[in-house]
């Protein structure tokens, strides 16, 4: 999932039903972030990481949970986990436990990671930093290619 994604940044928000930092920080969090960043620049995806109570922590349960809490971002459901409680997507990024936001550059890279809360400013300017990061990468990008294929601001020079 998060392949596809490539090119964004990605707040990554991990959370379970019953905790309460998820239910009263987290997950109102990043709703503001999704609603506060573009689209096209900002990906906001929930991870539900049961590693706890799993007879309550249904797909139904979760169906309802979303749409009461009005979630508008995409949300998975990690993998449960191989060699104990802790459920794959935690473990593969050193999760502590819920709510944790991680964000990943626009290369895929993990950049930053915060276990429980973190205050909005400093999440805000993290994320404008990434923004800016992959914009600045972009167009370096699109200029070394123009420089090759002999572009200017007249235009592109054709083959002869």
């Amino acid at each position: 999932m998060l392949e596809g994604l490539r090119g964004k940044v990605v707040v990554l928000e991990a959370f379970q039903m019953l905790c309460l930092g998820c239910v009263s920080h987290g997950l109102p969090q990043a709703s503001r972030v999704h609603a506060t960043f573009s689209a096209d620049q900002v990906a906001v995806v929930g991870l539900h990481a049961v590693f706890e109570h799993h007879a309550a922590m249904t797909p139904v349960a979760l169906g309802a949970f979303l749409h009461e809490y009005r979630i508008a971002f995409p949300v998975g459901v990690d993998r449960p986990g191989t060699r104990g409680p802790i459920p794959q997507t935690m473990e593969a990024y050193v999760m502590r436990g819920t709510p944790t936001l991680v964000l990943i550059d626009a290369s895929g890279r993990i950049r930053h990671q915060h276990f429980g809360q973190v205050s909005d400013l400093v999440l805000g300017a993290q994320i404008a930093d990434l923004v800016h990061e992959a914009q600045s990468s972009t167009q370096a990008l699109m200029q070394a290619r123009d420089t090759v294929l002999g572009c200017g601001p007249e235009g592109c020079a054709l083959p002869a």
